[in-house]
């Protein structure tokens, strides 16, 4: 089966990576390459959501692969290959076991699709960004993460759920690191087009911001054998549209800051514009005190796994 571009090559063909390949499939994006080194899996996964299309009316194509050449040509590599968080386990606790994994993907996208745009999921997912454009030397714009976009629909959906709204009616902004480190700008949120700080009581809303920072645990915890897989599909799918499709649209994007917020030369959580050549821009939006210190906070805290990152690098 020929692959039609642009196309989306995804690296690691698990639950994220798998389902990733099926929202992008059904709602009818680009045609995906699957990637794993476990040999059949890709291959598998590919054919049985090609005998979906005729039930799911598409035309795209799909194609499972253990070899990166079949990565020549892509648009966009989605990068999920790496080991998932287990109970217990903090995001940073996966740095050198993931590192390693990326390295080794990254090396190959640069090898196999020298032109193409990559976006990171594997955590710590601001170090394994900063860690692909480190072993590229892509341009920063070419490479960006997947968190804000997961971190904001998770805090939208509590919102909605405390309240009784539709989630689409929620606005939300989420920025900083992943996990623990993140940012939920609450002055910023809406709730049925007005703040939600004027309809849910502050400690309840510093709940619902201290849920969206523990979302992935919380899910880790209940499933006890793996990770959040179908919101973070959505997400990638929604930020490998806006290239696709040159939407120009405004998401909180894992990129590489260069003295917006008053960060400098680390991959953080923002508001990015999103379109064909990757992040477009960066978005600076007014934050109160607090909000700006939490940010601060969060920066310092990435940067210090960065530190820990490059000891783990070769020279």
């Amino acid at each position: 089966m020929e692959i039609r571009k642009p196309f989306v090559a995804i690296i690691g063909a698990g639950q994220v990576g798998a389902t990733t390949a099926q929202r992008i499939l059904e709602k009818n994006i680009a045609d995906v390459v699957l990637f794993d080194v476990v040999e059949g899996m890709p291959q598998g996964k590919a054919l049985d959501l090609m005998e979906a299309a005729p039930l799911e009316g598409h035309d795209r194509r799909a194609i499972g692969t253990n070899d990166y050449k079949d990565l020549q040509g892509a648009e966009i590599v989605v990068v999920t290959a790496g080991l998932p968080r287990k109970p217990g386990m903090s995001r940073e606790d996966l740095l050198a076991l993931n590192a390693k994994i990326v390295t080794d993907v990254c090396s190959n996208i640069k090898r196999y699709a020298p032109e193409s745009k990559i976006l990171l999921v594997t955590n710590p997912l601001d170090l394994m960004t900063y860690l692909a454009r480190r072993v590229t030397g892509f341009p920063s714009k070419r490479v960006f993460g997947m968190a804000g976009v997961l971190d904001t629909a998770r805090m939208r959906f509590f919102i909605a759920d405390r309240l009784g709204l539709v989630p689409k009616d929620v606005e939300a902004v989420v920025l900083g690191g992943h996990g623990d480190l993140m940012v939920p700008v609450s002055s910023r949120t809406k709730a049925g087009g007005r703040p939600s700080k004027e309809k849910i009581p502050p400690g309840e809303l510093s709940k619902i911001e201290q849920r969206t920072r523990d979302g992935g645990a919380e899910i880790v915890a209940l499933l006890k054998t793996g990770s959040a897989y179908y919101a973070p599909a959505s997400s990638v799918c929604e930020m490998v549209r806006c290239v696709l499709r040159d939407e120009h649209k405004i998401l909180p994007v894992c990129a590489y800051a260069q003295g917006e917020y008053g960060i400098k030369d680390i991959y953080f959580g923002v508001p990015a514009e999103l379109g064909a050549g990757g992040v477009e821009r960066i978005i600076e939006i007014p934050l109160d005190p607090e909000e700006e210190k939490g940010l601060r906070l969060s920066a310092q805290k990435v940067r210090q796994g960065v530190a820990e990152l490059e000891k783990l690098l070769p020279s």
